[in-house]
């Protein structure tokens, strides 16, 4: 998913912004089109959600799927972000904070915590804060069509 330089700012996407990408039969596959371009971060909670859509839901072979999500994980000029304690307790004051689900609350957490600025999705729970902070960071969160549209 990308062809930008190494530098620069990584874009976080959500699981069904990732699945959908991925899937050339997903509904919304021509919605993201234009993120090949974009260097872009994925954390263990979007990989292992998308496994499971991409099996259970899209059909995949296992091993179809594993291995997409293990080559958008390893690709260079994407970031994968790893998870810790922090993280975990940064997302459940998420959670209490915006009624956030405990895997969406994870995931926002995880972004925030890296410092990514701009995070993508389909989720309209999620588009609807805009914007998360946490202590001096700030993280924007617009929909795919939006971001694309720049």
């Amino acid at each position: 998913m990308a062809h930008s330089r190494r530098d620069q700012e990584h874009l976080g996407i959500d699981t069904s912004v990732l699945v959908a990408y991925l899937d050339k039969d997903h509904p919304s596959h021509g919605e993201t089109d234009g993120l090949a371009d974009e260097p872009v971060a994925l954390n263990p909670t979007i990989v292992h959600e998308a496994y499971h859509t991409l099996v259970f839901k899209m059909k995949w072979t296992p091993k179809d799927a594993s291995e997409a999500l293990t080559e958008a994980s390893i690709d260079a000029r994407n970031r994968f972000i790893n998870q810790t304690l922090g993280t975990t307790r940064m997302g459940l004051r998420l959670a209490v904070e915006h009624k956030l689900g405990g895997r969406d609350a994870l995931i926002v957490a995880n972004f925030v915590g890296a410092r990514i600025p701009r995070f993508v999705t389909f989720d309209k729970a999620l588009l609807t804060l805009g914007v998360v902070k946490y202590g001096r960071v700030a993280m924007t969160i617009e929909s795919v069509k939006n971001f694309l549209a720049r």
